[in-house]
């Protein structure tokens, strides 16, 4: 008796729950994923990839990269860390990824790497309020290591943005992995740097990163070259 029970109110509550998750199913909605990754993955495609699209002003981009959960990297930043400069502008540096002091303070280069680039940029008569700063990625990858490629394709709209509405007309990326990212190559920096080629429809200039500078003074020099290439394009333009 107690089984028949059992089985009747088994068939009553669960009979209609499982022809209305098949019906669910036909019409396309998946409510019940197998794998804790499915359902991250089903969350940030369902609740946050959706709103990201097109800007109209740097203010729009900017809250949008503020509530970012498009990869990992916001599971342990301080602050979101857009591009910094005036629209339009001329010309567009483009590094890696925030530090730690721009991780605390929201800003991009504000660290020594930064302060190295502030001189760099006025060895060519350039002030840093002239020119638009950027990364790849607008969050701190933990430890500062290099971002992974699924990081950088995830911010790789807000990149995209940046670009257009800024509308620099010379793109001068700093290290291995934005150069390797604008131009879609797997050569070093030592391969690339100093040669103007394209991205973007416009021309690019890849030069060491001002952080590799620190730690290599001895490449100074060569870097010292391309910035004067930088500068020649820059006023060409």
């Amino acid at each position: 008796m107690e089984k028949t029970s059992a089985q009747s109110f088994s068939g009553f509550v669960l009979d209609p729950l499982r022809e209305f998750f098949e019906y669910q199913k036909e019409q396309g909605r998946v409510f019940l994923p197998t794998t804790s990754k499915s359902i991250l993955n089903r969350r940030i495609r369902e609740e946050v990839e959706p709103p990201f699209g097109s800007y109209d002003t740097l203010p729009e981009l900017e809250r949008d990269i503020a509530r970012c959960q498009r990869c990992r990297l916001f599971q342990k930043r301080r602050n979101t860390v857009p591009g910094q400069g005036p629209s339009p502008c001329r010309l567009m540096l483009i590094g890696e990824g925030p530090g730690g002091e721009e991780d605390e303070q929201g800003h991009p280069f504000v660290g020594p790497a930064g302060q190295l680039l502030t001189r760099m940029l006025l060895a060519i008569e350039l002030k840093r309020e002239e020119v638009y700063v950027t990364n790849v990625v607008k969050c701190r990858p933990p430890e500062n290591r290099v971002p992974r490629e699924d990081e950088i394709e995830a911010c790789r709209v807000f990149l995209d943005a940046e670009i257009e509405l800024v509308t620099p007309k010379l793109l001068l990326t700093l290290g291995n992995c934005s150069t390797q990212s604008l131009l879609r190559s797997q050569g070093r920096i030592s391969e690339l740097r100093g040669q103007i080629r394209e991205a973007y429809g416009r021309p690019l200039i890849a030069m060491y990163h001002p952080a590799y500078l620190l730690r290599n003074p001895g490449a100074k020099r060569e870097a010292w070259e391309d910035l004067k290439k930088v500068k020649k394009e820059y006023d060409r333009l």
